[in-house]
């Protein structure tokens, strides 16, 4: 959730390079934000069931071009020609009432319908107002990789919340207990398991950029600059495994070089990200 430190760089270096599309990005991030408000440490569990219901209630209305939030009514007012665009925005509640209920993935398709829930709340629409004949089965797959990889960045932070980010069946095959990721070093075999999973999210998000159609890259700017921008963070983090990544080592000190370059090829259509 946006509201983590170690997620806003790259949201940050996106919104840099959205040009026309700020107002839309600008609209769902706040909105992300507002939703995770309600995983805050210390909130009383019945006020956090209570904002949840209150946002599901309001991201439906959004989706049908009722707004009352001010975020969701400027979201709204980009889509006000089609807000069923919109349908899945909900998605953001469904992740943060997951969340908060500390549920775990018992399989990969759990955690893979869990980030295309994301990505239709928030990849999709974004993609939809930029280049509206966009493929949108292409653009869940781009989504899904890109939040699989932000859950990849924060596996410690989110294990010491009592959030697992990996199947149990996957663990289970590492032989890995689950408190084992909070650890600030894996053993051997999940280690490997947690490279074998960054290797497999990038290349899968490689891929969905290199099926994008040859003139949707340029539109796709900001959600393109992202994806590029994880993309290192990922490949940092695998390369110092088995060390678990603390809070705060996602930064890198070329972040923002490296946004400016994908920004600049994605402009030209010519972005293609290494697995």
């Amino acid at each position: 959730m946006p509201a983590r430190p170690e997620l806003q760089v790259p949201r940050a270096l996106a919104l840099l390079y959205s040009g026309a599309q700020q107002p839309v990005l600008a609209a769902l991030f706040g909105i992300e934000r507002e939703v995770a408000a309600s995983l805050a440490a210390g909130l009383d569990h019945h006020i956090a069931h209570t904002r949840l219901a209150w946002w599901r209630e309001e991201c439906e209305r959004c989706a049908r071009g009722e707004a009352r939030h001010p975020l969701t009514r400027e979201l709204g007012a980009a889509f006000a020609s089609r807000p069923a665009v919109l349908a899945g925005l909900a998605g953001l509640v469904d992740a943060a009432t997951w969340d908060l209920a500390q549920v775990t993935f018992a399989t990969r398709a759990e955690l893979a319908g869990y980030c295309e829930r994301w990505s239709a709340a928030l990849a999709e629409p974004l993609a939809a107002h930029a280049a509206p004949g966009l493929d949108g089965a292409r653009v869940r797959a781009l989504g899904r990789s890109l939040h699989e990889l932000e859950l990849l960045m924060n596996l410690v932070p989110d294990a010491r919340r009592g959030r697992l980010r990996l199947p149990l069946d996957e663990l289970e095959s590492a032989h890995a207990a689950p408190h084992s990721l909070a650890a600030a070093s894996w053993p051997a075999a999940l280690a490997e398991l947690v490279r074998a999973r960054h290797r497999s999210a990038r290349t899968a998000l490689a891929s969905s950029i290199a099926a994008l159609a040859p003139d949707a890259q340029a539109p796709l700017r900001a959600l393109l600059v992202w994806a590029a921008v994880v993309s290192a963070h990922s490949r940092r983090l695998e390369r110092d495994l088995p060390r678990s990544a603390a809070p705060g080592e996602y930064r890198a000190p070329l972040d923002g070089w490296r946004a400016w370059r994908a920004a600049r090829r994605a402009q030209r259509n010519r972005l293609q990200l290494p697995g």
